[in-house]
């Protein structure tokens, strides 16, 4: 355990000392809200139930950081630590490869987590958010989102012969699921035929749930979200587990 722990002090500061990564997960999202919140403010619509923009605009933000870690950040650093042969190296180490991999999931996860925090404190003190929920089962909703996304990080990792291969996928895939899905621009004001794509793309169940756990919608409403994460989770994991390559 010893071992584990500054592994993962160690990797969480080499994502740190990575200033795109840094930037797109924990500066970026406050700084998205801050601007469109200067333009729309918080005032309650009945467009959005009554809601204030922000209120229904954090919620869903906390996907558009999901899918940065993990289709970006996640993936690039994965390939790149193979592809330089950090991961050679730590497989020639007493430490136990389980430890490396738990310490490179709990690492992503805390810098995701930090990026959360940073935008629920930007929407509380500034536009004093609403939420109705409940903290649990946000956090849990949050974490099968997460880890549903963290599997298809690895795999992409585990299929990209390269650092840069792995960031042009995350990339390609990543920008068109930030707008398609809800998670940057409400899907209520999106063309219909736009509307008609969402139900493709994974990131869409991520805000759905996040944003109906928020708001105190009851699990039972959202099966399908549910079916769709633990499906990337248990599909994407399986996938990614046997691509998974040490150099």
């Amino acid at each position: 355990m010893r071992g584990f722990w500054k592994l993962l002090l160690v990797q969480a500061k080499l994502y740190l000392r990575e200033p795109v990564a840094t930037f797109f997960t924990v500066i970026y999202p406050p700084l998205m809200l801050l601007l469109f919140g200067a333009i729309y403010g918080n005032k309650p619509t009945p467009f959005f139930g009554g809601r204030g923009t922000m209120d229904v605009t954090v919620p869903a933000y906390i996907g558009l950081i999901i899918v940065t870690v993990g289709l970006i950040g996640l993936p690039i650093g994965a390939a790149a630590a193979r592809e330089s042969g950090v991961l050679r190296r730590f497989r020639a180490t007493p430490l136990h490869p389980l430890a490396y991999i738990l310490s490179d999931i709990a690492s992503y996860l805390s810098m995701t987590v930090i990026g959360v925090l940073m935008l629920i404190l930007t929407g509380a003190i500034v536009f004093h958010i609403r939420f109705e929920g409940s903290v649990a089962s946000v956090l849990v909703g949050f974490l099968l989102g997460t880890t549903g996304f963290f599997a298809l990080g690895y795999l992409i990792a585990g299929l990209a012969p390269t650092a840069r291969a792995a960031q042009t996928v995350g990339m390609v895939l990543a920008f068109p699921m930030m707008f398609l899905s809800g998670a940057t621009i409400p899907l209520e004001v999106l063309p219909a035929k736009v509307q008609v794509i969402s139900p493709y793309i994974p990131l869409t169940y991520v805000v759905s749930l996040i944003k109906g756990l928020w708001f105190g919608d009851p699990w039972s409403q959202h099966w399908t979200e549910i079916a769709v994460l633990v499906g990337c989770l248990l599909v994407g994991g399986a996938i990614a587990a046997r691509t998974f390559r040490w150099e």
